[in-house]
């Protein structure tokens, strides 16, 4: 069993809850994106904007993998945006799992705050599909670790 860690240290483990998400089969890029849109928010206000992403009502904006895409009316100071579906609801899990984790912790569910929260790639899945004349093209399947840090304001 591997002894996986977090990329944030020296945190009050009193005032504190933490949860991650290992090897989830989403895109880092989209995952990326989506944490850095509810860094800082309240863990109502982050599962809110979520379910929203998750219905189509709300788009996440695209800061950093935005090449190719669309401009998109209603962003707020932003013009590239997409609805990253599955790796919100990956995202929404793991939320309730920290949620989850605080409670029994003892801590306010409505004065926690999300300080932290990244997006890792992991190690990918190598398939390879067999095509005609003996050759084949490589299939790879992205993972990504997901880790959710709230604090007691």
């Amino acid at each position: 069993m591997p002894n996986y860690r977090y990329s944030v240290y020296g945190l009050d483990p009193d005032r504190t809850a933490k949860a991650s998400g290992r090897d989830l089969r989403i895109s880092s890029k989209a995952a990326r994106e989506i944490c850095h849109a509810i860094k800082g928010l309240d863990l109502d206000e982050a599962k809110e904007f979520l379910e929203e992403v998750i219905d189509m009502k709300k788009m996440v904006p695209l800061k950093r993998y935005k090449r190719k895409k669309p401009h998109h009316k209603g962003l707020n100071k932003w013009y590239a945006g997409a609805y990253p579906v599955k790796a919100a609801s990956a995202i929404l899990t793991i939320l309730d799992n920290v949620e989850a984790n605080a409670e029994y912790k003892g801590l306010d569910i409505d004065r926690c705050r999300l300080i932290h929260i990244a997006a890792h790639r992991a190690m990918k899945i190598k398939n390879y599909i067999p095509r005609a004349f003996g050759r084949s093209s490589p299939y790879f399947k992205t993972l990504t670790h997901i880790e959710i840090v709230v604090e007691e304001q």
